[in-house]
């Protein structure tokens, strides 16, 4: 009778353990896996932090959302930043926040009033940015201006703006900063682009036509500046790209819905993102949500669906126009 019961007890005790094992296991294994991505995460930032430290950083319209956030990770890493922007309070405000956050850091930052669409300006604005620190390590062009609308009712003269802030701004201070960099053969530059460089969505023909021209020119500067050890970095990051693709790719009824789930990515993981990417050197970034990242593919390898894709959400546009 006693070894009946011994038995029984076992089989009653196994089971229980076992259960007790396979409703824990779920929960340890996501913990494990938690911690690993943290630690891997905090390994990365370590490592980019070390990467900028005492670098000398420009960063154009450090007054944008995206530019603030590129200024306090850069700042955070120790990085001897140059801010540049349009209004000088807002960048006096910004320098307050910096300090005030970081108050630790070793270099404050220097501020440079700079508009990106004055381009007989930018030269100067160059000199006055190598006199900072007599070099510049790292250069982020972030300035940007966008504009919307059908192509027959913008005019030439905001067309030409526009390149002048996307394009011509961009390039003509690489190009003053360039020198600088080549004859001390090490630098790094960084392009913060839209994913509209790779394709064209209806209705602002003009912002992804010097978005594709800036791609064109620094795809080429990276190929010619190769022998001086000078790297240069495309970020096309699709933060506007995908309210609008969300309404040319799903019905009308949807459209609430998708642009919830797929609208942008936030300034603060982008500004992560380019730290790291600056760390590792890259030649290119692609940072998008799901939709706009399939439209790069489907209009590479089936420009023809995507086409179709695109026109169907104009017409599904202008049909909900005349109804409303």
């Amino acid at each position: 009778m006693c070894i009946v019961i011994t038995v029984l007890s076992c089989d009653l005790v196994f089971p229980t353990a076992m259960g007790i094992f396979s409703v824990l296991a779920v929960p340890l294994l996501l913990l494990g896996i938690s911690g690993i991505i943290y630690i891997y995460q905090s390994v990365r930032w370590l490592l980019s932090k070390s990467a900028v430290q005492n670098k000398v950083v420009v960063i154009t319209d450090a007054i944008s959302g995206l530019g603030k956030e590129c200024s306090r990770v850069f700042h955070a890493g120790g990085a001897r930043l140059v801010l540049c922007g349009r209004t000088w309070e807002k960048l006096e405000a910004l320098y307050d926040a910096l300090i005030s956050s970081f108050a630790h850091q070793t270099y404050a930052p220097k501020l440079i009033l700079l508009d990106i669409t004055d381009i007989s300006c930018i030269r100067d604005v160059a000199k006055e940015i190598l006199n900072c620190y007599g070099c510049v390590d790292i250069l982020i062009n972030n300035a940007s201006m966008k504009v919307k609308g059908a192509v027959q009712s913008i005019s030439l003269e905001l067309d030409k703006k526009i390149m002048d802030a996307n394009y011509f701004g961009p390039i003509t201070l690489t190009k003053a900063i360039l020198p600088n960099m080549i004859s001390r053969r090490t630098g790094q530059i960084v392009l913060i682009n839209s994913i509209q460089g790779k394709i064209g969505i209806p209705f602002r023909a003009a912002y992804a036509a010097s978005k594709h021209a800036a791609v064109g020119f620094f795809d080429c500067l990276r190929a010619e500046m190769e022998e001086f050890d000078i790297s240069v970095t495309l970020f096309p990051q699709g933060i506007c790209l995908s309210l609008c693709l969300s309404a040319a790719l799903t019905p009308l009824s949807f459209t609430v819905f998708f642009r919830k789930v797929s609208y942008g990515v936030h300034p603060v993981e982008v500004a992560e993102e380019v730290l790291a990417t600056v760390s590792r050197k890259k030649q290119e970034v692609l940072m998008a949500n799901p939709i706009p990242r399939a439209a790069v593919y489907i209009r590479t390898f089936f420009p023809e669906l995507f086409f179709a894709i695109v026109a169907s959400g104009i017409r599904e546009r202008l049909k909900t126009e005349e109804e409303s």
